[in-house]
């Protein structure tokens, strides 16, 4: 122990802190025989700059810093009571000038209470450590040693208090509790933690109800909680939501004129960009070097290095691994080339690259560079960065998407916290998204937070409802969702789904797991509730009825119903011969006009072969009644053998299209400075049916049409040229005189919707573009559709059984087949197959080499878009290379190839056992 006139002196070089040091944080580990120590004061001296003197400040102590003394802190926290300075004048002589800190920040004293749950096992033995944030700094870690209370700490249902002095940490919004896992029974459920300022008499609220467990829930032993009032930022960007780094040095926000995040080319926007890249299997084809790429569009423009950063677990690009980032980077418009490189200059950093892709959601489109070439300075032609041009890569247009802020309102209620698994699925005017997790990132979906994140999300706007589906898993299964608030970052909409309640099987009175929430925009609620009556009629035949459980969805124009069980009958048991059964689901949204069902059973039971009649379906809201037709068998043992069947709606009448219709054509000009035009314009239409005449937009002198800002309508009749591709649009003298003016005069055109009049679908044309005043009807530009909104009547028509020949190719490397039971999903723009299995009987499938051939039906898709092939795991050989797909439509006889080439292997490449595969035309 040191002796009471003890002094020390140290000399250090320490990290310049400013002029002002204003508080010290000094403490000692406990170790030792004599570890107690009575401070009575540090003096820190600094040199001033060019030798002119020194400076020394005096933080008072008198305080013990031992277990067995005072109150048994090992550490304190000092502030500054006096400055003694020495300075050497021009003359030589020493000015001394002793003074008194004026205004030192205050000692607080913090009442820490801790609450361990009252449930089996709660309480700990192992030490625990806690640390204190405000906004004017924090305690440093600081172990919770002594509780006030109790004499064993941390037990089950139990309080204890702790006091902590500290220089004051201003309004304190988090903590950061954690525990050394010693001990036998180092598990510990926390509850809470309340912390009370003494000197200003705020208490704040750390709500936790968690556990700090290796062996439990997460198994992680520290936490880090939010008070309970807290508002600031929680969590960073993420998800599949994203996980993206702005880290573009060309697109400085002081730089630039706007910072968004709508995927549009103005100038200075952020967009995310997606990359996977596979390194090759040679030998030493691994790096460990850090890897960048730049994006390039026209006009030089081009995002600054992004940086390509591994997870902290991962330290190379491993020989035959494929890795993938998210990054955000400057919207450089038309993307003309990208360079990829690293940052290693010696011979043990060479890198074989054998394929990068590139994903850009806010653009629809995926490129594909197959590259087999080395990045080193020993290998090939010496360079560690290539430049690749985006038309050798192969390009696959994979739906446009949106960026959209969700905020999800996690309850303050007792245990509203989840670790469970959660999905959401969204329904707009335009189709629906598929099911997509919710990642938790460790510490989402807790009581009374509000998680933020960005997620790309198809452009099915206006959005109609949500669906919100759990897996009931995880040590916390229960949760209690309040609302989650989506803004689309294009348009600035913002859309809230409320619900209020638990999704729980113990605690929700249905015992559900999944809800459906109607979008409410600008208070307006876009879907009404409805009660659905199901009759379901068995045929009256040998053998019809069924002992298997059967399920249902329904779609309509508001999207679907998710899967409704028929467990509930009027009749005790169901589904027998020449048997009416009803079923009721009250309080469920409306799906509108419906279009189609989709039903199948379980084929469990003892005869589970079932031949269904038809279904009826009352709407109580609409007091429509909907009628489906089967008169087909859904058995293994009967008809084609299939056990789902998908039944158009029989009140919708097929349309049969006429030569001739009308077409609604509005143009919205632009609002910027000279976007006007007092001449005419024309259009033509480019359908997959044919050319259409041009249409002439007149203007006219009392009413002038394409000023700026304005929304001009006009209506032609025309033959009829079906689904729009493109359209052709000129800019052209009135009258058809020539035009005389020296200077180009131009009309700034935004965009173009047209409306077929029959069916009602709109196409949309985001044009962004000056058309150019001529004389000649050669001179125009070409625009591409952007977005097509199906009107419900368009669909319907459509909906008739179709058989498609589905091809697996397996590929012909060595241990490319599988045992595992093989599952499609067949995506086109009128829905999906659901999810189909891909069976034979006495046949043994997807082998090395070999092409299987599948028989599914269901209602016409219309033009495939991708499919999703996935496998179960299950087998002896589970790993299967897909060479590709391929689908035949046997109505039309058109064949869409859905390349691969890829391995579904938990063991190989990326581990997923899963591919979306998107058509090559």
């Amino acid at each position: 122990m040191l002796s009471p006139s003890f002094h020390l002196h140290m000399d250090a070089t320490l990290e310049d802190v400013g002029d002002t040091i204003e508080k010290i944080r000094v403490g000692h580990r406990g170790g030792g025989l004599n570890s107690g120590w009575h401070l009575d004061r540090v003096e820190i001296r600094r040199l001033l700059p060019n030798g002119k003197g020194s400076e020394t400040i005096t933080f008072p102590c008198q305080r013990w810093l031992a277990k067995s003394e005072d109150d048994g802190e090992i550490v304190r926290e000092l502030v500054p009571s006096d400055i003694f300075t020495e300075k050497l004048l021009k003359d030589g002589t020493l000015k001394q000038i002793e003074q008194e800190v004026e205004e030192p920040l205050e000692i607080h004293t913090y009442k820490i209470t801790v609450f361990t749950g009252d449930i089996y096992g709660a309480g700990t033995d192992a030490n625990v450590f806690l640390t204190i944030y405000g906004d004017l700094g924090d305690t440093g870690e600081r172990k919770l040693s002594k509780s006030e209370i109790n004499s064993n700490k941390f037990e089950r249902a139990q309080e204890d208090k702790f006091t902590i002095q500290a220089v004051d940490l201003g309004i304190i919004y988090k903590i950061k509790i954690r525990h050394d896992n010693t001990m036998l029974n180092a598990d510990w459920y926390l509850e809470k933690v309340e912390i009370l300022d003494e000197t200003t008499e705020e208490l704040y609220l750390f709500l936790c109800e968690r556990w700090l467990s290796t062996k439990k829930e997460d198994k992680r032993i520290e936490r880090t909680l939010y008070e309970q009032s807290y508002e600031g930022e929680w969590n960073r960007l993420g998800g599949s939501s994203l996980c993206l780094k702005s880290q573009d040095s060309n697109a400085n926000v002081k730089n630039k004129k706007k910072l968004s995040l709508n995927g549009s080319a103005q100038e200075g926007s952020l967009i995310p960009y997606h990359l996977i890249i596979t390194t090759g299997t040679e030998y030493d084809s691994s790096t460990e070097s850090r890897v960048y790429i730049i994006i390039m569009g026209p006009q030089k423009v081009q995002t600054g290095r992004l940086w390509l950063d591994l997870p902290k677990k991962k330290k190379e690009f491993a020989d035959g691994s494929m890795e993938k980032f998210s990054v955000m980077g400057l919207d450089v418009g038309e993307i003309k080339k990208l360079e990829l490189g690293h940052d290693g200059a010696t011979p043990e950093s060479s890198w074989l690259v054998e394929e990068l892709t590139l994903i850009v959601p806010t653009k629809g489109v995926m490129y594909t560079f197959v590259c087999k070439c080395w990045l080193a300075r020993d290998r090939g032609d010496g360079l560690t960065s290539r430049v690749f041009n985006i038309l050798d890569a192969d390009c696959v247009n994979i739906g446009h998407k949106i960026l959209y802020e969700v905020t999800v309102v996690t309850g303050d209620i007792q245990n509203a916290g989840t670790d469970t698994n959660v999905y959401m699925t969204l329904f707009g005017s335009s189709g629906n998204t598929e099911e997509m997790r919710l990642e938790k990132n460790g510490e989402r979906f807790e009581r009374g937070q509000e998680d933020t994140f960005i997620m790309e999300i198809a452009d099915i706007a206006p959005l109609r409802k949500m669906r919100i589906q759990t897996d009931g898993k995880g040590t916390r299964p229960d949760w209690f969702l309040e609302k989650i608030i989506m803004k689309n970052l294009s348009n600035q909409e913002v859309t809230t789904f409320a619900y209020s309640e638990w999704l729980s099987k113990l605690r929700n009175a249905k015992g559900a797991l999944v809800c459906e929430m109607p979008a409410v925009i600008n208070q307006e609620q876009m879907m009404e509730n409805t009660t659905y009556t199901v009759q379901v009629k068995t045929s009256d035949i040998g053998g019809a009825g069924t002992d298997a459980n059967v399920s249902l969805i329904m779609f309509g124009e508001n999207g679907d119903s998710g899967t409704l069980a028929l467990k509930e009958s009027n009749k005790s048991n169901k589904f027998e011969r020449n048997q009416m059964d009803v079923f009721n689901f009250p309080d469920t949204l409306s799906l509108g006009d419906l279009c189609k069902v989709r039903v199948w059973h379980d084929n469990k039971g003892v005869a589970p072969g079932w031949h269904l009649e038809f279904i009826e379906v009352k709407d109580a809201t609409l007091d429509k009644t909907f009628r489906f037709q089967c008169d087909r068998w859904l058995a293994k043992g009967e008809d084609d053998g299939q056990l789902i069947r998908e039944l158009a709606c029989a009140n919708n009448d097929i349309l049969e299209l006429k030569e001739h219709t009308s077409y609604e054509i509005v143009t919205v000009t632009s609002d910027t400075e000279d976007a006007e035009t007092k001449e005419n314009i024309w259009i033509i239409l480019e359908g997959k049916k044919g050319r259409s005449k041009e249409f002439l937009l007149e203007n006219a002198s009392k009413k002038r049409k394409f000023t700026r800002g304005a929304i001009d309508k006009f209506l032609f009749s025309s033959k009829n040229v079906g689904d729009i591709a493109a359209i052709c649009v000129g800019h052209c003298p009135k009258d058809g005189r020539k035009s005389t003016t020296k200077a180009d005069v131009y009309w700034y055109v935004r965009e173009i919707i047209i409306t077929e009049m029959e069916l009602c679908n709109k196409y949309f044309f985001k044009c962004n573009a000056k058309i150019p005043l001529r004389n000649k009807r050669s001179d125009y530009k070409v625009f591409e559709c952007a977005k097509v909104i199906e009107s419900f009547a368009s669909k319907a028509r459509s909906l008739v059984p179709v058989k498609y020949e589905v091809i697996v190719v397996t590929g012909s490397e060595k241990g490319a087949g599988t045992d595992a039971n093989v599952f499609i999903t067949v995506f086109g723009i009128n829905g999906d197959s659901g999810k189909r299995a891909l069976k034979q009987k006495f046949r043994n499938l997807f082998e090395r080499g070999k092409t299987n051939r599948f028989c599914l039906e269901t209602l016409e898709l219309g033009e495939l878009k991708k499919v999703w092939i996935e496998h179960d795991n299950s087998g002896i050989a589970t790993g299967w290379l897909v060479e590709r797909v391929e689908i035949t439509n046997s109505a039309t006889g058109v064949t869409t190839i859905f390349p691969c080439g890829k391995w579904l292997d938990r063991n190989r490449g990326d581990g997923l056992t899963w591919r979306e595969l998107f058509p090559r035309y």
